[in-house]
């Protein structure tokens, strides 16, 4: 009665780390501090109520499935301004798809994408992410009746999976690869040539890549660069039919604009699949809401919110260098807002830390597979999501301090 794809999924990080930590003890006297999942903290910019509220009315219409002309269109300058991209390269009708959130657009592209056999021997396609991964792409993978491939991203190889070293018959079959930069959770940050040389492998080998790109706008010092700039370096700042083959990027204003309730950002790129996504959320997704549709636009508009949040993150980094310093093999990540801790068996160091210290982290292990060295990829490390506010982030960071350094 029930889709068989479903046995292939575990049981969801937080529901594991509920079942691992729910049932324990944790001392009267301290006020619990949740820094296991990457839900931004920070104050929304105050024009968003204004333009949530200014006409109800529109809540008696059933939304359009793509927004409206004027979101896409401030998404497509967003993309211009922040990628220096000529201005012609993204047309707002064809190529750019508003989502109720990315998590919706990174599951569905899989969807679109990837076909029932794959390589020279017709075989079943491969989705090829990081390992550590973001869990949404797992499941793509297997609702869209692929294999999910796992590659490590180590500190061997500077957490950046290294896609071009696989084997010749693994890039065959692949139909997809999702490439999360600025990493969750390591932070890392890919290069403009380590973007350009995985779209040379995917045109190469006929895959997609979706760029997840949802923390970019966290960094410390220098804008990460993107997956349709990449394409822009490879075709010499021309525009070409080609210039984005094989390329979509994903963007959301949950981390961006502090707004994850919102549930909007959106799909761009090649438009031989934009068009396909569009054409599959006519029939299986509603449509954004229009006041979120009116504040998404003033939000993309706006770059002055961005940075005072940037500035935030950049003190909680400040603070998490100044108390945890060169222990746990803390380093300061170029980009997003986690910690990755080197703590030895991370199950077991979280049980500790919110027994005796009340704080909530996720161990590593619950972002992994045990495939392709998954175990050591994942189960040294405890996530640490920097999303609350200065206070309670110096606080927490100072009793995970406490605890480890006993």
């Amino acid at each position: 009665m029930l889709n068989p794809r479903l046995d292939l999924l575990s049981d969801y990080p937080f529901t594991k780390l509920r079942a691992l930590l729910d049932a324990r003890p944790l001392a009267p006297h301290l006020k619990p501090v949740n820094l296991s999942i990457g839900e931004p903290q920070h104050a929304m910019p105050e024009f968003v109520t204004t333009e949530l509220t200014a006409d109800l009315s529109s809540l008696s219409r059933y939304p359009t499935a793509n927004g409206s002309p004027e979101l896409r269109a401030a998404i497509a300058a967003w993309l211009n301004r922040r990628y220096s991209l000529p201005e012609a390269l993204i047309d707002p009708e064809r190529q750019v798809v508003p989502l109720n959130g990315t998590r919706e657009g990174l599951f569905m592209i899989a969807q679109v994408v990837v076909p029932e056999k794959k390589g020279p021997k017709g075989e079943r396609p491969l989705v090829l992410m990081p390992n550590p991964f973001y869990q949404t792409y797992v499941g793509a993978a297997v609702a869209a009746g692929a294999e999910p491939y796992f590659v490590p991203a180590t500190a061997e190889n500077g957490f950046l999976p290294d896609f071009a070293a696989l084997p010749r018959d693994i890039l065959q079959r692949t139909a997809l690869v999702y490439l999360c930069s600025p990493a969750n959770p390591q932070g890392t940050v890919a290069s403009l040539d380590y973007l350009t040389r995985l779209i040379e492998l995917a045109r190469e080998h006929d895959f997609t890549v979706a760029f997840d790109e949802c923390y970019a706008e966290i960094y410390d010092q220098v804008p990460p660069p993107g997956g349709l700039e990449a394409c822009m370096a490879l075709s010499g700042g021309r525009i070409t039919a080609d210039a984005l083959k094989n390329v979509v990027v994903f963007h959301s204003l949950s981390k961006r604009s502090s707004v994850p309730g919102l549930r909007s950002g959106f799909c761009a790129g090649d438009p031989a699949i934009t068009q396909a996504f569009i054409k599959l959320r006519n029939y299986g997704c509603a449509g954004l809401m229009m006041p979120v549709v009116q504040a998404s636009t003033a939000l993309w508009r706006d770059e002055a919110h961005v940075e005072a949040n940037r500035a935030l993150y950049r003190q909680k980094f400040d603070i998490a260098q100044s108390i945890i310093g060169n222990r746990f093999g803390f380093y300061r990540p170029a980009g997003g807002f986690y910690l990755w801790l080197d703590v030895g068996d991370s199950e077991a160091v979280a049980k500790t830390l919110w027994e005796e210290a009340g704080i909530r982290t996720l161990p590593g292990i619950y972002l992994t597979r045990p495939e392709n060295g998954g175990e050591k990829a994942g189960k040294p490390y405890l996530r640490v999501a920097l999303v609350a506010d200065l206070e309670t982030t110096r606080e927490a960071l100072q009793r995970i301090s406490n605890v480890l350094g006993r």
